[in-house]
């Protein structure tokens, strides 16, 4: 069994803000893969599904971003799980907008939420990163995680959430390598490689 969790901030104000696309991404999972209705639980809205064969639990806490960790906890010891099978989505400054990180175990690097789930639970959990980018200015950082994404946004956005929600599965089943991979390439397709001079020109009878 695995716990999926999405950070970000309750309510419609904050619905949209860069701070919340671990709760995009998880929404993303719940519908893609048919969840159960959602309900009020562990300071969360929660609800489950199958997926690669096994049950997962997804979890969005509704503690605000600096308490997640109490509701993951809570969540954690309840179906007595281990921190390695908890998943965590959020926004990464550090990343460019649309790419993706999956790691396990690592440091909070200045996220409340990451710093609170590492004070509940400890710090190995799985980190799935998603790029939002950097504002350029640190003291514009507070601001950028808190504002809506623009619109120029909504393209690598939806394409990034789909293949998050595609590909979740494989979390599920402990292939956080190949998952990362199979987002990678769903945002990043090769090119087809271009034909020699001649091929795929008519052929005539001499």
């Amino acid at each position: 069994m695995k716990l999926f969790v999405g950070l970000g901030n309750p309510g419609t104000k904050y619905a949209r803000n860069r701070h919340n696309i671990g709760f995009m991404a998880v929404d993303g999972i719940i519908r893609r893969h048919s969840f159960s209705p959602e309900r009020q639980k562990f300071q969360a809205l929660m609800c489950d599904g199958l997926m690669g064969g096994e049950k997962v639990v997804a979890l969005k806490p509704q503690t605000y971003m600096n308490e997640s960790g109490q509701s993951v906890g809570e969540a954690m010891r309840f179906f007595k799980l281990e921190p390695k099978d908890v998943i965590v989505f959020y926004d990464e400054l550090d990343l460019a907008p649309g790419k993706i990180r999956v790691k396990l175990g690592g440091g909070a690097a200045g996220h409340n939420g990451i710093r609170s789930i590492t004070q509940h639970i400890g710090a190995d959990f799985i980190r799935v990163r998603l790029g939002i980018g950097h504002p350029g200015d640190r003291a514009r950082v507070h601001s950028h995680v808190l504002s809506d994404f623009a619109k120029a946004d909504q393209d690598w956005l939806d394409k990034l959430l789909d293949a998050v929600a595609a590909e979740a599965p494989l979390l599920a089943e402990g292939k956080d390598a190949t998952f990362a991979n199979k987002v990678h390439l769903a945002l990043n397709p090769p090119r087809a490689p271009k034909a020699a001079p001649g091929e795929g020109e008519p052929k005539t009878k001499e």
